[in-house]
């Protein structure tokens, strides 16, 4: 296994420290990771909608990453080109990136970043480096790139879908629109050249035996009562019911403290991880709102409606957890934790590292998942949505596979070694 790194090669995998659920104690926190769970705490803070979370990482971590690389120079900039004269520390100015893109995409929580600023720059010596300038210069310059993307403000829900065969359309208990429509597959991609780029071929038609297969799975498993699933399947289940964000960035941060030695690699690590999750968020949306495919739950109450002779209908099904309000096809979920292992995978360079995942949801026996590849951990959340009942599986592997194909062009096209490197 190959590790990059600019000072040495590690060549030990070491199992990652399992952490908290929710905001945890990094092993050996460095800057990125530190305002990496800020970002996250800011959006939970302004009860931020998931997908919209990715976007706000995202344009925090890629200013973060050009700030360091302006005075690193290991990697190609993503969007600010060498600041002439550059000087300072690449810890201070990617601090100070990470506050200035926050604090213009959460406004009210503006003393709370100033605070983590003063307290971070005090703790590290760090007070009036001239890092500070290469880092609000980064900042300035990536907001006004980003400042017609199309992801704030956030519009009100409107869009019900149809009443259709095959439709989405809003589901019980909240019956609300799709949350917010189609907006979320019209933002500008990061890397992707635009949002339809990698869209997933179509579902299976409804009298299709894949659907007919997949149907019946969902059925079965993904029960909210009389269900076939097993104790551990159950536990699985509720485990990627908690926010998925949250869940496989523990995982990023573990691997990160164990593995990743400098500011300059982990930089690029989570700017790959949270672009590639922000354009697989924009690319699953885009094909939510074009397909607009029913969810289990109106599939199967409507069943016996449906033209298909083999799947038996009830009207009484429910699954395990109350749907998102929002099509099926793809599934994000899926896109995040594809976009994000496929992201690992791709900077690592194997498939095959041991690390841990936490998730938000209190409500599982399992509140800490080990796995021992990357492709482990995405298989289990194409898994675990079907055992919730929310997803048909060809939804999910749909959503894992545009995640996939996202995180391998970012790898490909972005972000790469400067020739004359030792990366």
């Amino acid at each position: 296994m190959i590790i990059k790194s600019r000072s040495l090669m590690f060549l030990s995998i070491i199992t990652a420290i399992a952490v908290g659920i929710a905001f945890p104690t990094n092993t050996r926190a460095d800057v990125i990771t530190e305002w990496n769970l800020t970002g996250l705490q800011a959006g939970i803070n302004a009860g931020r909608p998931g997908a919209s979370m990715t976007i706000d990482l995202a344009t925090m971590h890629a200013a973060m990453y050009d700030a360091v690389q302006a005075l690193e120079k290991d990697y190609e900039p993503y969007r600010v080109s060498d600041i002439p004269n550059a000087s300072g520390s690449p810890r201070a100015a990617a601090a100070k990136a990470a506050r200035d893109v926050l604090a213009s995409r959460f406004p009210s929580q503006v003393e709370t970043f100033d605070n983590k600023l003063s307290t971070f720059l005090t703790a590290n010596g760090l007070n009036g480096d001239l890092g500070l300038a290469v880092g609000a210069y980064v900042a300035a310059k990536l907001l006004a790139y980003r400042a017609c993307d199309g992801s704030l403000p956030i519009p009100t829900a409107t869009f019900v879908g149809g009443t259709g065969i095959g439709q989405w359309r809003p589901t019980p208990t909240a019956n609300s629109a799709m949350n917010p429509g189609e907006y979320y597959g019209q933002i500008t991609p990061f890397f992707m050249t635009r949002p339809t780029q990698f869209r997933s071929d179509p579902p299976p038609p409804v009298n299709s035996h894949r659907y007919s297969r997949d149907y019946e799975e969902v059925k079965l498993y993904g029960a909210k009562n009389g269900s076939l699933r097993s104790g551990d399947q159950t536990n699985l289940a509720l485990f990627w019911a908690g926010n998925s964000i949250m869940a496989v960035y523990s995982g990023v941060r573990n691997l990160a403290d164990a593995h990743v030695d400098n500011v300059s690699d982990s930089s690029r690590l989570f700017a790959l991880v949270a672009m590639s999750q922000a354009d697989a968020t924009i690319g699953v949306w885009d094909d939510k709102f074009h397909y607009n495919y029913w969810r289990p739950i109106t599939a199967i109450q409507n069943g016996d409606n449906d033209g298909n002779d083999d799947t038996v209908g009830n009207i009484a099904w429910e699954s395990l957890i109350l749907n998102p309000p929002y099509p099926d096809y793809s599934s994000g979920a899926n896109g995040v934790s594809g976009s994000t292992m496929q992201s690992l995978e791709n900077f690592f360079e194997t498939d095959q590292m041991e690390f841990d995942l936490s998730t938000t949801n209190t409500a599982t026996g399992t509140p800490i998942r080990h796995f021992t590849s990357f492709s482990q951990a995405m298989q289990e959340v194409v898994d675990g949505r079907v055992l919730l009942g929310i997803h048909f599986r060809f939804a999910d592997e749909a959503g894992r596979k545009l995640g996939q194909d996202v995180a391998k062009w970012g790898h490909k096209n972005f972000l790469r070694p400067r020739k004359g490197s030792n990366n």
